[in-house]
């Protein structure tokens, strides 16, 4: 029967113990000395040997030759305890029995002496999830413990474990097992196993475990049912987009819409789950950031699947700004998946923007071409005071009359104390109805993003009315209405108006509840019961 890697290459002394040697020489050296706790609270992350080192502590304490502080593995003790016939020493999960019951028994039984053993030795993993009753009860044995006796305790939570059951307890804290140590082990297992795995593929193994040995051997298990375990079969089995992402990332960093929504749509098409896209876009962003802000010093806080020669590319290309910026924007476009957007279209409006950013003058990276024109805004205010640089597309002088028009102008202040020498009349209020609204449909559309446009536009969905001052948008979805009713959407329209209107307005979206005929629909079903009135 197949046994999985992370079972079969369980380490068995503490010598096999990968990257927690601060640990292991300890209880080495307890071992050997006899100078062991009745009680020890081992604490990590996932997958760092923390139920390994408990179980060769059990071990050690009772073989019945032991080498070293390590156990020998070979009298029968150590062979019983390996295959689970000494009933003294025991392993318990308090997720499952997380009750005072189970501890009430637990304690009943430790005050007998061992049978098979030395010592009696119960391990309990995952303890944070005892519940308060049951730490009481776990209490008073670890107050008085007989001499028989030691706990073994392990968590991933230390804060959830109370103040009264740590300090009885001799604590020993577990690291995450640095990608180096772990890509010599996966080399050394693999090899053993008949597995060709090569450089690149360890070390990328080795990335993604995120310094847990065992989670790196879960996945070269999975990579391994073919003989050669290189780079492209980490990728294709584990379902990374890989070089596509940072294909991704380096067509957002160039300012290219086009070519960052083709590999989405690429990728989507490919079978990729948005989220899963933009997380591994968020990784390589934040990797980025890292290793801007600490060059020679950030190998540990990587996290990713990426190489260290791509994430100084970006760090070159790419401001600390513009990075906290993408990060902002993509942790962002996640939340709102996860309440329930659309995926793609939240993907691609995240891409648009991020590929729009327009970074700070002393930004590593040149700006993408902006769609808006900044230094006009004093022009909007003193057109006559301020030298406004000249706008290639623009050749023909504007007149006094439309400075406040000024074309790709995103947020332009109203026009105060016009000269004498502007004609008074005001113009025509513009009527109410589909004109007014193609109007402000026809401004807005080079200021604000594609798909926001597409929305607003789609008559079957989308409707307008203005009132007074007060323009009003209606949408048949209560989710587009909140997707549209962002700054970026509601400024675009204030400014339309206010230069159709010539006067300052206001902007709503909400959701269509429904017209008058279809309201009229429902009171005339209802007068077909001779039970109701309407007065």
């Amino acid at each position: 029967m197949y046994q999985a890697l992370y079972r079969k290459w369980r380490p068995r002394t503490f010598d096999d113990v990968v990257g927690q040697e601060h640990v292991s020489q300890t209880l080495k050296h307890q071992v050997s000395s006899g100078r062991l706790s009745h009680a020890y609270l081992f604490v990590g992350t996932r997958g760092t040997g923390k139920t390994s080192c408990a179980k060769i502590l059990a071990k050690a304490v009772n073989c019945r030759s032991p080498r070293d502080g390590n156990p020998c593995n070979e009298c029968s003790s150590c062979v019983g305890i390996d295959n689970g016939s000494i009933l003294d020493v025991l392993e318990l999960d308090a997720a499952s029995n997380n009750g005072v019951d189970n501890v009430r028994a637990l304690r009943e039984e430790a005050v007998f002496t061992p049978v098979d053993v030395k010592k009696r030795v119960y391990i309990i993993d995952e303890v944070h999830m005892l519940s308060t009753a049951a730490f009481n009860a776990l209490l008073k044995i670890l107050e008085e413990p007989p001499a028989h006796l030691i706990f073994i305790l392990a968590t991933t939570e230390l804060h959830k474990v109370p103040a009264t059951i740590l300090s009885r307890c001799q604590r020993h804290m577990f690291k995450r097992i640095l990608p180096g140590d772990i890509a010599k082990r996966l080399s050394d297992i693999a090899g053993r196993e008949n597995i060709d795995l090569t450089g690149e593929a360890s070390e990328l193994l080795s990335r993604l475990a995120d310094g847990s040995l065992r989670d790196a051997l879960s996945l070269l298990d999975q990579c391994a049912s073919e003989n050669t375990v290189d780079l492209n079969r980490v990728l294709s089995a584990i379902g990374l987009a890989g070089g596509e992402i940072t294909a991704l990332l380096s067509a957002v960093t160039d300012g290219d819409v086009p070519e960052a929504l083709t590999r989405l749509d690429a990728l989507y098409a490919d079978g990729k789950v948005m989220t899963s896209v933009l997380e591994e876009l968020l990784s390589l962003v934040r990797d980025t950031l890292v290793t801007a802000l600490m060059p020679k010093g950030g190998l540990g806080l990587i996290s990713g699947g990426f190489d260290d020669s791509t994430l100084h590319d970006f760090a070159a290309r790419l401001s600390e700004e513009r990075l906290l910026y993408m990060m902002e924007l993509l942790r962002q476009a996640l939340m709102d998946i996860s309440r329930g957007s659309a995926g793609k279209l939240t993907a691609e409006i995240c891409l648009i923007r991020l590929a729009g950013f327009s970074a700070p003058s002393n930004s590593a990276v040149e700006p993408a071409p902006p769609r808006t024109m900044k230094k006009s805004e004093a022009a909007a205010l003193a057109p006559e005071a301020v030298n406004v640089p000249a706008v290639p597309a623009e050749k023909k002088a504007t007149p006094p009359t439309e400075a406040a028009e000024i074309p790709n102008i995103t947020e332009t202040p109203p026009v105060e104390n016009v000269p004498d020498t502007q004609p008074a009349a005001k113009p025509p209020a513009p009527p109410q109805k589909d004109d007014f609204w193609a109007s402000v449909l026809a401004h807005i559309q080079p200021n604000i993003d594609l798909p926001f446009y597409t929305f607003l536009s789609d008559a079957a969905n989308t409707s307008a009315v203005l009132e007074g001052d007060i323009l009003t948008v209606k949408l048949k979805s209560a989710f587009h209405a909140k997707i549209l009713d962002v700054p970026p959407v509601t400024e675009a329209l204030k400014q339309a108006a206010r230069q159709l209107l010539g006067r300052p307005a206001a902007v709503k979206i909400v959701q269509d509840a429904g017209g008058p005929a279809e309201t009229s629909d429902k009171i005339d079903a209802l007068r077909r019961y001779s039970n109701i009135k309407f007065e």
